[in-house]
């Protein structure tokens, strides 16, 4: 395992143009921390001076994003809690560099108002929409076992948002685990109701920065710089955050109402990863791996830049 603290506000040290880096490729979602960071063009700024170029580059989910780092198609992301689990099982060489705080109301299992769906475990023997392997696929799985139901109760549909809400608003499934900003479009849009969120199951629901372990060891500055920049995003929603939802809304397109749902809920902080975000990681590989979703078992750790302890 690497050691390497990230210290923001830290000098820029050793100098990128030493390290030959031309190009920082970012992958990022929908929506949060990074879409606002790749808006204001700070970063840009700041690597333009050692001659490091920013492209960004756009993932429906997790899993893709991490799939994509895990081919080297990009150095640097964001993801839930658990597309790194299913990227460390398969080998992906990475890192957590940092994660926000929790956000356990930004994922969420939904069905229509006027659905007989009433509690958890009225989910048995119904049609769930998820992502294989993201966050909510953990949130169903929590869910379930808290109402006494296990995975083979339900029957899993393995969409994306983009096929999910259609399939969700003509019925052909009975319940949605959906994750912001897709869950808050939603909400404003459609007539819902929560069954569970992560409160109701325990899900921490927590944003993590990844890097390819290349970038970490060979371009620690960059990674530094990246998360000084997040932690500006992340002051900045703290104060004031109508003028992000402002700026996500003009870069989205998705509606204003359902920005600032999504924004409001987000957690804000960059910081290194601690014990209690580690042991809460482990979690979710053990159950991964407990329910055939990952092909061995892992230790989280090794895979921690900064364990912060």
């Amino acid at each position: 395992m690497i050691a390497l603290p990230i210290v923001l506000g830290a000098t820029l040290e050793p100098s990128l143009a030493d390290d030959k880096l031309t190009e920082l490729r970012v992958g990022y979602q929908k929506y949060g921390t990074l879409v606002l960071l790749k808006a204001n063009g700070s970063l840009e700024k700041r690597l333009a001076d050692e001659g490091v170029k920013v492209t960004w580059a756009e993932f429906q989910g997790g899993v893709p994003l991490l799939e994509a780092l895990n081919v080297g198609a990009v150095d640097f992301g964001t993801t839930g809690d658990a597309p790194p689990i299913v990227a460390q099982a398969a080998g992906a060489n990475f890192v957590y560099v940092g994660v926000e705080p929790p956000a356990p109301t930004g994922e969420s299992i939904i069905v229509k108002e006027d659905s007989p769906i009433r509690s958890p475990a009225d989910l048995k023997g119904k049609r769930i929409a998820s992502s294989k392997g993201g966050n909510v696929h953990f949130l169903t799985l929590s869910t379930l076992s808290k109402a006494g139901l296990t995975s083979k109760d339900v029957e899993w549909s393995w969409l994306f948002p983009a096929d999910a809400r259609p399939a969700f608003e003509q019925g052909k499934i009975d319940a949605w685990a959906v994750w912001d900003p897709f869950l808050a479009a939603s909400q404003t849009a459609l007539k819902v109701r929560v069954v569970a969120d992560g409160n109701y199951s325990g899900v921490a629901n927590y944003q993590f920065y990844l890097a390819t372990r290349a970038l970490a060891e060979k371009h620690p500055a960059v990674v530094k710089i990246l998360l000084e920049e997040i932690a500006k995003i992340d002051q900045q929603a703290l104060k004031d955050i109508d003028p992000l939802v402002k700026t996500l809304t003009q870069t989205t397109g998705i509606n204003e109402a359902a920005v600032a749902l999504a924004l409001k809920r987000l957690g804000y902080g960059v910081k290194p990863l601690n014990a209690e975000i580690i042991a809460s990681q482990q979690r979710i590989a053990d159950t991964f791996y407990k329910e055939g979703l990952i092909p061995k078992a892992i230790v989280v750790k090794d895979a921690v830049l900064a364990a912060g302890f």
